[in-house]
């Protein structure tokens, strides 16, 4: 909507060169230490590094400034900080006049900003704020990264497009060092997304809306497809079973545990219980294999051939270690030999020739041959050709949508606010040790030695109020359902808040999370959730 491209605008090296650092819903040592050790080589050369976020991580710690927000507050206090550069005339004049459009609409709003409600809302102090938005407007190189504590929110693409706008006021994109760059929350979930694994694109980005688009896949596949989009996980999980509803009556479901990692749980288990056919292909029987009629072994990484897409927008070829264990088949045998039976016959001989397919039907893949992939490195796209090499940042001369476009957001309250009976706001995440629902990682005994047990961060205020400490029995308790956890008192979360990960089936959080999600993108506030703790028996 603002850049015309949704992928990090720079690369993962480049980060450690900026000048100013700006992390947002980021726990980046934890979840991404490979960048994390870039920000922190960057810090070491003399970078100045801004975290935005509810918990003091262990990235915050080391910040120069922690803006330790309010959760669902970035908006707030984007715009208190875009006030801030507009009234110490910090703006890039020329990058907003010859690269933008729709300023004087985000003009018009951030007059209406007053910089000392946009602090008290946030929970920040307004010096604070002041100083992150001199630090990131002065600064010749700077650079935004952020994670789903932005995305995850009933407000998230107004949050994204919120620091599009601040990068664009200051002309921190277009050019090496720079950018903002979401760091994507699984291996290879960008070249998921870049394959159309989305319900309204075809691969490459290309909307199925638009007739030139399905006319071009349709002459390769030899079949009519679909003009309007389809439905998002949380649209095909959260049906009630009945005719009426949105009408998934089957559903294959592939390195994916939706049983334990979507929210409102109760209501997710119960739609898949209602399916009328239910198809898993996973390494392990997990939560949602154990509901399934048909469970299909799937190979691990190690067993099979193919391309990781990383969120620097690399093509990184991998290549089949060992034979597949046992009965199991990689993933795209499983799809080629079902479709066969189905009736559309798929005669891809090998992962190559698969390739060659995307890189016919996909402009931003165009060049991406196997052959050229086997030097180790791989090539970051757009990539349109054989004669194309790496693009190392997005947007050199002009947006991929031609003109940045500014897009003025006001405040989006979360969902759901603390109130009497559920007094705490829970917020999730992941740790180090442990990795999405645990399908692997608690098979791991070294990986459960350093976190085996479902825990719930609570500040020490709230410890000594509510008569804990750490190593007892807590149970949290939503207006969904509830879950007992072990206490670990820790001033890593503010007073009034709670954090727990979603690792542990026999603690299972998204039980008490709710699904209200944002409208455009339809990914659930799972960083915002009301509840109350209590001291379990």
């Amino acid at each position: 909507m603002t850049f015309g491209s949704g992928a990090m605008t720079n690369s993962i090296a480049e980060i450690g060169e900026a000048q100013v650092i700006l992390v947002s819903g980021s726990n980046t040592t934890e979840t991404h230490p490979q960048i994390a050790r870039r920000i922190y080589e960057g810090v070491d050369r003399g970078a100045r590094l801004i975290v935005i976020d509810p918990r003091r991580t262990r990235l915050a710690r080391h910040a120069h400034i922690h803006l330790q927000i309010r959760p669902g507050t970035d908006i707030p206090l984007l715009n208190g900080m875009m006030r801030c550069i507009l009234d110490e005339n910090l703006v890039d004049d020329l990058f907003v006049e010859m690269r933008t459009e729709n300023f004087l609409a985000l003009r018009d709003m951030l007059y209406r900003v007053d910089i000392a409600q946009c602090a008290t809302l946030c929970g920040v102090d307004e010096e604070q704020l002041r100083l992150a938005a001199r630090s990131y407007a002065r600064a010749q190189r700077s650079v935004i990264c952020y994670c789903l504590g932005v995305t995850q929110h009933v407000c998230g693409t107004a949050n994204v497009r919120s620091y599009a706008n601040l990068a664009m006021l200051t002309g921190h994109v277009e050019q090496e060092f720079t950018g903002v760059d979401p760091l994507r929350g699984q291996s290879n979930v960008q070249g998921a997304c870049d394959m159309g694994a989305l319900p309204g694109v075809l691969s490459g980005y290309q909307p199925v809306s638009d007739p030139s688009v399905r006319a071009r896949f349709e002459r390769a596949w030899r079949v009519e497809l679909p003009t309007t989009p389809g439905l998002t996980v949380l649209d095909m999980t959260h049906g009630d079973g009945s005719s009426d509803d949105a009408g998934v009556r089957a559903l294959y479901v592939m390195g994916e545990n939706p049983a334990l990692s979507d929210p409102d749980l109760g209501r997710v288990r119960a739609t898949l219980a209602g399916l009328d056919f239910l198809v898993v292909a996973d390494l392990f029987l997990t939560e949602t294999a154990r509901l399934a009629d048909v469970v299909f072994p799937a190979a691990s990484f190690a067993e099979k051939s193919g391309t990781i897409t990383n969120s620097e927008r690399r093509v990184q070829l991998m290549r089949q270690a060992i034979d597949p264990v046992g009965s199991s088949w990689p993933d795209h045998r499983i799809i080629i030999e079902l479709s066969r039976r189905l009736g559309y016959a798929m005669n891809y001989q090998s992962p190559a020739e698969i390739m060659e397919e995307i890189c016919m039907l996909t402009p931003i893949y165009g060049g991406m041959y196997h052959d050229r992939l086997d030097n180790g490195e791989g090539l970051q796209w757009p990539c349109p050709d054989r004669r194309h090499g790496s693009t190392q940042y997005l947007h050199k001369y002009s947006f991929t949508r031609g003109r940045g476009r500014f897009e003025p957001a006001g405040h989006v309250p979360p969902a759901e606010a603390a109130e009497e009976e559920f007094p705490y706001i829970l917020v999730t995440g992941r740790v180090y040790h442990q990795y999405h629902t645990g399908t692997m990682t608690r098979r791991s005994d070294l990986a459960n030695r350093e976190y085996s047990r479902p825990l719930i961060e609570v500040h020490p205020d709230d410890a000594r109020k509510l008569h804990l400490r750490s190593g007892l029995a807590a149970r949290v308790v939503s207006r969904r359902g509830s879950c007992v956890f072990t206490v670990r008192v820790s001033e890593r979360v503010a007073a009034g808040h709670l954090f727990a990960t979603f690792h542990f089936a026999e603690a299972p959080v998204n039980l008490l999370t709710g699904s209200a999600s944002d409208p455009v993108a339809r990914c659930p506030e799972y960083k915002v959730c009301a509840v109350r703790i209590e001291r379990e028996a």
